[in-house]
């Protein structure tokens, strides 16, 4: 097959696979209340449709990125897409809440297994230096995704009930499994010593630290400080703990030294932490200020803030070309102070605030995350040899559900924290603006802080991008016919 034509094939593939996953969390949100009446559910077990699919997501990307290392991105890709196609079809079959919540979590395992391989086969099909328009395209469909979703979602609820939303990504997810299974695109694979060289003990410690830690992360902001939410949260540092010391004994450690040891890898994942955790902050409490203070309806909400997800489309790419005259390192600065920027606006919001102000905020929230988002991805996944690209693909996305869920968490408790004993979260009116003032500020503060972290990114190409093309090429040939790679391994950190 042409290289040119499998790069193409990989990159729709890769791209399908991440709006699927995007699609799906975005309209669930919107028919959960629908859901709730029709399978006559508590809150507390609706809520865990979206919880139990995030546990489960979070605690096992590292590893399914291991596990498409040693076994084939796109073999990992196809069992993950085709699994979450077959575990939507079947929450759309199910009458009461127990199987949805069971086939979530079922859901989220298949999606944890299809969310790195996106990226590991991007990384296996192009050289490093043309990485970044790839990362970009998946970046915008993403947002697209994400602003489509809820509007989606709910005239498909309104017209055809809440178990549509759950068929919408069956025929896309099984378009894209048969893709990666019987089209010849690029493949790698790292032969290991068997179950030995997985790491499942180092595997389970991990899963058990994150999935503690998100279950923390997203009870807080309900109920705060029970003795269940910290237990979890003692469990995950013993956890945690435990981990740090297996990895540090065992000849086939989960996540390879080299990646904990790159300065540029790990100061994307602070960043892509940071941004996240503060700008998904800020869309909890913008849901409550256009609803809540505001009167908006739902509608009217996305439609306020749908310019932050047209900026993501039409900003990735040209954060891309960004990327490329001004480095690594200045784009994802000034991503994360366009972000700040951003959500002090939102902090200037009150109950008169019109669709022009509000608009602004998410605009500029907006342009500032698209660079950041596809700058940090594309150190990682550049950073990364072939060999490890599953792996730094878990910890990119790890970093991504992490980010929110403390962002939500922390915003919560700041909002209580704010004004005591008179807002909060569900305050209305002054005492929520009141309180919603200084909580701002210190998201602002965290991105501004991101900018920091991100001087230990690298600056621009010493090459351009077209440079050793030619080179590129041929060993993108080269894979296509041995099915192997050969690649020495990642580029120097600049």
């Amino acid at each position: 097959m042409n290289p040119a034509r499998g790069q193409r094939l990989t990159l729709a593939g890769s791209i399908t696979g991440a709006v699927i996953v995007a699609l799906d969390g975005s309209v669930l949100t919107v028919v959960q209340p629908v859901l709730q009446r029709e399978l006559h559910a508590s809150v507390t077990q609706v809520q865990w449709t979206s919880t139990g699919y995030l546990i489960a997501v979070a605690s096992l990307l590292v590893f399914a990125g291991r596990l498409g290392d040693h076994y084939g991105h796109k073999r990992i890709f196809a069992t993950g897409v085709l699994g979450f196609a077959v575990t939507s079809a079947a929450i759309g079959l199910a009458e009461s809440i127990g199987p949805v919540i069971g086939l979530r979590i079922a859901q989220g395992v298949f999606g944890a297994l299809l969310q790195p391989a996106t990226l590991g086969m991007l990384r296996a099909a192009y050289p490093p230096g043309r990485l970044a328009m790839p990362i970009a395209l998946r970046t915008s469909a993403i947002g697209v995704a994400v602003a489509a979703g809820p509007i989606l979602g709910g005239a498909l609820a309104a017209h055809m009930g809440w178990r549509s939303v759950f068929f919408l990504s069956v025929v896309p997810a099984i378009a894209a499994g048969v893709l990666a299974l019987y089209v010849p695109i690029p493949e790698t694979r790292r032969p290991g010593p068997g179950l030995r060289g997985l790491n499942l003990p180092g595997a389970f410690l991990l899963a058990a630290t994150l999935g503690c830690l998100v279950h923390t992360l997203v009870g807080l902001p309900d109920s705060g400080w029970t003795p269940v939410s910290s237990l979890a949260a003692a469990a995950a540092v013993t956890a945690g703990s435990a981990f740090v010391l297996h990895e540090r004994r065992t000849a086939n450690p989960l996540v390879p030294p080299a990646v904990l040891r790159s300065v540029p890898v790990i100061s994307a994942l602070a960043v892509l932490v940071s941004a996240s955790a503060s700008l998904f902050g800020v869309l909890f409490l913008g849901t409550y200020l256009l609803q809540d203070v505001l009167g908006l309806d739902p509608f009217t909400t996305a439609l306020h803030m749908l310019p932050m997800a047209v900026m993501m489309v039409l900003g990735a790419p040209a954060s891309a070309v960004l990327q490329r005259r001004l480095g690594y390192r200045a784009t994802t600065m000034t991503g994360m102070l366009l972000l700040a920027l951003g959500i002090l606006l939102v902090s200037r919001l009150d109950e008169a605030s019109g669709f022009g102000p509000v608009s602004l905020c998410f605009l500029v929230m907006g342009a500032g995350f698209a660079p950041v988002m596809v700058t940090a991805t594309a150190v990682i996944v550049h950073q990364a040899s072939v060999n490890t690209a599953g792996v730094s693909g878990g910890l990119q996305q790890t970093a991504m559900n992490i980010g929110p869920a403390l962002g939500v968490a922390a915003t919560t408790m700041l909002m209580g924290l704010a004004t005591p004993g008179t807002a909060g979260v569900g305050g209305s009116g002054a005492a929520f603006v009141q309180a919603m003032g200084p909580t701002l500020v210190v998201l602002a503060a965290l991105g501004v802080a991101g900018a920091a972290m991100a001087v230990g990114l690298p600056g621009r190409d010493r090459q351009p991008a077209r440079s050793g093309c030619r080179a590129a090429r041929a060993q993108t040939g080269m894979r296509y016919r041995t099915g192997r790679e050969s690649s020495s391994g990642p580029p120097s950190a600049r």
